[in-house]
């Protein structure tokens, strides 16, 4: 059997991934101006990367919002259109071996697909994401680069944005401790710094995320999520996330190629025929 290679293609960036006899190739990440440049600057890398020949290769899937603009095999080798819901599911079952949870795809936006054993089903999502802090980020810091964000965030202090219940009540309420966030930047009332601005910035986004796919599993008896994209490598995920478990009595799971979580799900869809749109001729 030959690899399965799976591809996640963003508006500019492309996530790779391949299966030889289920094992794991070395993932790709790559970054371009436009998605068919950033595929084919993904594909090539990892083939290289990975000493991988074109004919070891019996087929590729594609999936994310960029694959739209793929109209043709790659390299006339058989190519797949796969649904990215159900890439995102697949994808967090693999990270975690699990039959029923919640996979919360962090990207621009995020969305929530609930996995129960081999049903997978998008149940919603939220316009909050990596674009939401990277457009604030551009209208309060002056700069879009997550790197510097990131940099700026590691010296903030979120008390000084944001209204916690310590600064409206001398005892926790129930179920709230008193670090919990009562407002998000309620507690700016004058100039405070890009440093204090970057992670209340961050830490708003998380915690809506967290708490929106919280939601998103009260009618199930599901308490374990997988989180999966880009927003899963900012460091700040480990904390905010460990406040919402001690809260909620939930588990957030944030694998170590959280990032790639898609495109595995994509290369993984094989046995899910049904879910593919057309092979690309």
């Amino acid at each position: 059997m030959g690899i399965i290679i799976g591809i996640d293609i963003g508006g500019s960036t492309t996530k790779i991934v391949g299966f030889e006899n289920n094992n794991l190739k070395i993932p790709t990440f790559v970054k371009a101006n436009n998605p068919i440049a950033s595929l084919f600057g993904a594909f090539g890398k990892f083939i290289y990367d990975n000493a991988i020949q074109l004919s070891d290769i019996e087929k590729i899937m594609i999936t994310g919002v960029g694959s739209a603009n793929v109209e043709q095999p790659l390299y006339g080798i058989p190519t797949f259109k796969v649904d990215e819901f159900t890439s995102n599911g697949l994808g967090g079952r693999y990270f975690t071996g699990m039959n029923d949870l919640i996979v919360v795809s962090m990207g621009t936006g995020t969305s929530f697909v609930q996995v129960n054993g081999n049903k997978i089903i998008h149940t919603g999502g939220i316009g909050i994401g990596g674009g939401t802090i990277i457009g604030l980020s551009s209208l309060l810091l002056k700069t879009q680069e997550i790197s510097k964000i990131m940099e700026l965030a590691s010296g903030g202090d979120l008390s000084h944005v944001d209204l916690q219940i310590c600064d409206i009540s001398k005892e926790a309420l129930p179920g709230l401790p008193l670090t919990a966030t009562a407002s998000n930047f309620g507690k700016v009332r004058s100039q405070v710094s890009e440093e204090d601005i970057a992670i209340g910035l961050i830490n708003m986004v998380l915690q809506a995320i967290g708490k929106s796919a919280i939601l998103s599993s009260l009618n199930s008896a599901i308490n374990n999520f997988v989180m999966i994209g880009n927003l899963a490598k900012f460091p700040q995920c480990k904390d905010i996330f460990c406040s919402l478990e001690t809260m909620f009595d939930v588990h957030f799971i944030i694998p170590e190629q959280a990032e790639y979580g898609t495109a595995i799900g994509a290369a993984l869809t094989e046995s899910h025929h049904a879910n593919m749109s057309q092979i690309l001729l």
